[in-house]
C-alpha cells in the first residue's frame, strides 16, 4: 500500500486554511431590519421562521444574539424610542404655552404616523394591543412612561386637571395611531389632529365655573 506524500497533506492544509470564514452577524443591522418588520406587521404576526429568514441566520444564532423573540422586540422598541420618532421632550418645553405645545404634539404625530406607507402608526401604541402578554407588557411600559411625561408637563400649568387632560391627549394619540393603521389618509388624519387641538384649547379657555369635573381614578 502506497503512503500518501507529505506534500499532498500540506497542500490539503493550505487549501483548508484559505477557506473564507463566515462573516459575523451584525446585531445592529439585524435590529433595524427586525424593527421595521415589527412596526409594519406587529409582534404577533412575525414568527421566528420569518425573522431568521430576513436576518439571514438560524434560530440558535437569533437566540444567541437577542435571547428570544421578545428580547429582540424589546431592543427594537428601545431603538424606536431612542430615535425620537415623536420627540415629546423637544415639543413639550416649559417656555411654550400649553395649547400651542399640545397642538404641535398632535399634528406631528399625525404626520409621523402617515409618513410611511408600510410602517403606519406608532410602534409602541400598536404593541400595547399585542396578543402576546410579554410583548404587550414591554410596549405598555413605554406607553405609560410617555403618558406620565405628558401628565407631568400639563400639571405645571393645570395641576387640578392634569390627569384628565393628559388622558385626553394620550387617548387621542393612540386613536390617531389606530386610524392611520386602518388606512386613514394623511389629510384626514391631520384634520382630526387639528380638531382635537382646537378642542383642547377650548377646554383650557373655558371659565372655571364651567369646567367639566373629571374624576381622578387611581389605577
Amino acid at each position: 500500500m502506497k503512503q500518501r506524500k507529505s506534500g499532498s497533506l500540506k497542500g490539503d492544509a493550505g487549501r483548508l486554511s484559505t477557506r473564507p470564514s463566515r462573516r459575523a452577524f451584525d446585531r445592529g443591522a439585524g435590529l433595524s431590519i427586525a424593527k421595521d418588520l415589527f412596526h409594519e406587521r406587529g409582534y404577533d404576526a412575525v414568527g421566528i421562521a420569518e425573522l431568521t429568514r430576513v436576518l439571514g441566520i438560524n434560530p440558535p444564532s437569533l437566540y444567541a444574539a437577542y435571547g428570544s423573540k421578545a428580547g429582540l422586540y424589546e431592543r427594537c422598541l428601545e431603538v424606536y424610542v431612542e430615535e425620537a420618532n415623536l420627540p415629546a421632550n423637544k415639543i413639550l418645553t416649559p417656555d411654550r404655552p400649553l395649547p400651542e405645545a399640545i397642538s404641535e404634539l398632535l399634528l406631528r404625530a399625525a404626520e409621523l404616523y402617515t409618513r410611511s406607507k408600510a410602517k403606519r402608526g406608532c410602534m409602541v401604541a400598536e404593541g400595547m394591543g399585542a396578543d402576546d402578554p410579554q410583548a404587550r407588557a414591554l410596549a405598555n411600559a413605554y406607553g405609560e412612561a410617555a403618558a406620565h411625561f405628558i401628565e407631568h408637563y400639563i400639571s405645571q400649568t393645570e395641576p387640578q386637571r392634569a390627569r384628565g387632560l393628559a388622558d385626553y391627549v394620550v387617548t387621542t394619540l393612540r386613536g390617531l395611531s389606530s386610524a392611520s393603521r386602518a388606512g386613514l389618509s394623511k389629510t384626514r388624519l391631520l384634520a382630526v389632529a387639528k380638531l382635537a387641538a382646537q378642542s383642547f384649547k377650548i377646554v383650557l379657555a373655558t371659565p372655571s365655573e364651567y369646567h367639566i369635573v373629571m374624576p381622578v381614578i387611581d389605577d
